[in-house]
């Protein structure tokens, strides 16, 4: 980590040296082609691979990012350094004209070194996100907000650079320990309204992860939206599709929100719980939703058949063959009781993990907007289930960060690619396999 921000500026201090004196050049190499053509190259090569060539960005994307993060660190000290020496040269020159053209140039050269570097961390960067961004074109033109908001892109997008450093230092101490390898393969059931397949990564930097440390990962492949007994039905065809074709005994499985409840109906129902070692589940509403059954009791019929036949017409065309909107919802409500029968599930290890908001602003749109509502009829939830609905199996987990804003139902599976403050989520995957493996499973 040291060694990441020692590298970093170094090259941000070494490159703002040349950058100074290439933009503020003019006087030297106008007239003189060959001094044009050298500085033009050194400029060039520099505004290309300042950062690309380093060793310690881990992967082309966070490269790129790196080169970005050099270059505005270093327009920012070049460009104060050229301000001073403009100034300076405007009043020892004399000429007027001279000035000018020499403040032009300047002013060319900078705005170049600043928009490759803007260009490539807007680019590249996951954690900026559409907030940072649209601030950063907005607050552009103002003077002093400009450097507050480029100074805020410069550390989130560090901060994004300096965790995935840590994290493959990291990988590559415990990659002989092989920590999430279990004994089992590993089955990753979505929850409702998204796929594993196709179009989409529901399951963000997390199966990456596993496998680095290595698990075996398998997806559900599950429709988007069905009722609890058709997804399960689905999954068990799955489950053994995966039996089959690896030769395991029995699958771990880890679900998701509404991917807990068919995991468990097909264990139930389907004849499936003596191919499953292990069922976790991951912010599952086992109790139901009182949000999603007053929605659907309060909001006019053709209102629920509208949109339930736009999307199982979007979903149609996307490669799901029987998309169900209104079961899926239907399923989620309080009403809904998956009672489990004691003896099918004596040889299976049941555990679920629950996380809450903290605020709404935690949450990316609806759970921030729905995070209101599910608080009102159920208290404290995920922006969509509460927290009264998680705990099932023989071990219950709360995840309560130390962050301000808390974790989301999408967070928990890293939807959104987010690094959230106090939570890693691919090493709380990584720990979850790991107490797997540890456990014999």
């Amino acid at each position: 980590m040291k060694s990441l921000k020692k590298e970093a500026l170094f090259l941000s201090t070494f490159y703002a040296l040349i950058f100074s004196i290439i933009s503020n050049s003019y006087a030297f190499v106008w007239g003189n082609s060959s001094r044009i053509i050298i500085f033009a190259s050194v400029f060039s090569f520099c505004n290309l691979f300042a950062g690309v060539l380093s060793r310690k960005a881990v992967g082309f994307r966070l490269k790129i990012c790196y080169h970005g993060c050099i270059l505005l660190s270093s327009f920012v000290t070049s460009a104060l350094i050229s301000v001073i020496y403009q100034i300076s040269y405007g009043i020892s020159c004399g000429v007027w004209k001279e000035f000018l053209f020499s403040a032009i140039f300047c002013i060319v050269a900078e705005a170049m070194i600043f928009w490759c570097g803007i260009i490539s961390v807007y680019a590249a960067s996951y954690q900026l996100g559409i907030k940072h961004r649209a601030l950063g074109i907005i607050c552009g033109l103002i003077p002093i907000l400009n450097l507050i908001m480029l100074r805020k892109i410069i550390k989130t997008v560090y901060a994004e650079i300096s965790l995935e450093y840590e994290k493959s230092c990291l990988n590559k101490a415990r990659k002989k320990e092989r920590v999430c390898e279990t004994k089992y393969p590993i089955l990753l059931v979505h929850g409702v309204f998204f796929r594993d397949f196709k179009f989409f990564n529901y399951w963000g930097r997390i199966p990456r992860e596993l496998k680095i440390n290595g698990s075996k990962i398998y997806y559900g492949n599950h429709q988007s939206a069905s009722s609890v007994e058709d997804s399960a039905k689905e999954l068990s065809e799955r489950i053994r599709e995966i039996i089959k074709e690896t030769g395991a005994k029995k699958i771990n499985v880890i679900a998701h929100s509404k991917g807990g409840l068919d995991c468990r109906w097909a264990i139930s129902h389907n004849g499936i719980g003596k191919y499953i070692a292990s069922l976790t589940t991951i912010n599952t509403p086992h109790k139901g939703c009182q949000f999603a059954e007053y929605l659907l009791e309060t909001m006019p019929e053709e209102t629920k058949e509208t949109i339930a036949s736009t999307y199982n017409k979007a979903l149609l065309k996307l490669g799901d063959s029987n998309p169900d909107f209104l079961a899926a919802v239907y399923d989620l409500t309080a009403s809904q009781k998956f009672d489990d029968t004691p003896e099918l599930f004596e040889n299976i290890y049941c555990q679920s993990v629950g996380s809450v908001l903290n605020k709404a602003r935690g949450g990316k749109f609806p759970l921030n907007f729905s995070y209101h509502l599910v608080k009102h009829f159920d208290g404290k939830n995920d922006g969509l289930v509460s927290e009264s609905s998680f705990p099932w199996g023989e071990k219950y987990t709360l995840l309560t960060p130390k962050g301000k804003y808390g974790i989301s139902h999408g967070d928990m599976i890293d939807l959104h690619r987010i690094n959230v403050e106090g939570f890693d989520v691919r090493e709380f995957y990584v720990d979850l396999v790991s107490d797997l493996k540890n456990r014999g499973l």
